[in-house]
């Protein structure tokens, strides 16, 4: 199964001045990623600029390595590809949390984050904080990662830039918490991949309409669904990759 097409886009949002969420692509490694940093202009953006690369260079040299160990976790059940995940991104965020740990409250970042690999027809994604992904075939819409927030925690009707923030995050508690899906794709599928930039203004149904109707590519989709989120009244960086099987 093989990707035909994609778009992705990352803005600091019509109020901000700084932008600390952030994708990126390792088309070699097919590997997808997105973040949504927090810490202030010159931490959180700078954090997520950091991660990726960590992520991106450990991930290699695990999977280029068909004898390499797994240092942080294994777990039989999992793929290769999402154990090879996991510890890249358990490896950043204990480098970030040590860094954390160094400095005064008001220096610190973190990041919540989404990485996806596709493995055949396999894709593999690990969530961390506040992003979701969605998967739509045939019509039809599922949620497979949840965001972590503060929403599940609470009933009470916060404002929505409250009600998002994560619970979890690289860099933010000693236990990294996550969660690891694995999705069997098949022809024209797509996987969306937001952060509460988009999703906390845009509800599933709008987003089936924007998935469902008949645009000229992935890049419209995409823009589609940012300048709704800004027309709710969005206050918040926001970042949407769409990934078409």
């Amino acid at each position: 199964m093989r990707l035909k097409a994609y778009a992705a886009q990352t803005h600091q949002g019509p109020y901000l001045q700084v932008n600390e969420d952030g994708y990126d692509f390792d088309f070699e490694n097919e590997l997808f990623m997105i973040f949504d940093g927090f810490g202030g202009s010159g931490l959180g953006d700078r954090t997520v600029e950091k991660l990726k690369q960590e992520i991106k260079t450990f991930y290699t040299q695990i999977s280029d390595d068909p004898n390499a160990t797994m240092p942080l976790y294994y777990n039989p059940r999992n793929l290769l590809e999402g154990n090879a995940i996991l510890n890249s991104m358990m490896s950043a965020h204990q480098n970030l949390l040590k860094t954390n740990l160094e400095k005064p409250v008001n220096q610190r970042a973190g990041a919540s984050a989404i990485v996806a690999v596709k493995a055949d027809s396999l894709l593999v994604l690990v969530g961390v904080g506040n992003c979701s992904a969605y998967h739509f075939r045939q019509g039809k819409l599922s949620k497979i990662i949840v965001e972590d927030t503060f929403q599940n925690l609470s009933k009470d009707q916060f404002e929505s830039r409250f009600r998002t923030s994560p619970m979890n995050a690289l860099g933010m508690y000693p236990e990294m918490g996550h969660q690891l899906r694995e999705v069997r794709l098949a022809e024209g599928d797509k996987i969306v991949l937001l952060t509460d930039g988009v999703y906390a203004q845009v509800n599933e149904d709008e987003l089936l309409y924007t998935l469902n109707k008949a645009s000229p590519d992935a890049n419209e989709r995409v823009n589609s669904l940012l300048k709704l989120s800004n027309s709710r009244g969005n206050t918040d960086n926001q970042t949407a990759v769409i990934l078409e099987f």
